[in-house]
């Protein structure tokens, strides 16, 4: 079984939430899932404030063969991205 991780959206019309999820590939967008990692709230300005995830949940998929989406890839970069800049900025 080839599993992903991506998002499933939900939220009300024009005003997007998404859950971070690890699903079967077969599933549909906003289908079933086998486990939920967080949350993604693009409504949010900063990038990195809308975004909530289980990291250690995270790795254990990643670890055991999920591939994320390119989506999910590319925020969860800039996430680490920004609060690394942020950590830095704190130091100073």
């Amino acid at each position: 079984m080839a599993v992903h991780i991506r998002f499933a959206r939900a939220g009300a019309k024009k005003k997007p939430f998404y859950r971070l999820v690890v699903t079967d590939h077969r599933a549909p967008r906003g289908g079933r899932f086998l486990e939920k990692l967080g949350t993604f709230d693009p409504a949010k300005k900063e990038l990195g404030s809308g975004l909530v995830v289980d990291l250690a949940r995270l790795e254990f998929w990643r670890k055991n063969g999920a591939t994320p989406s390119a989506t999910v890839e590319r925020i969860l970069r800039a996430a680490a991205k920004a609060a690394k800049a942020q950590a830095a900025a704190q130091a100073k």
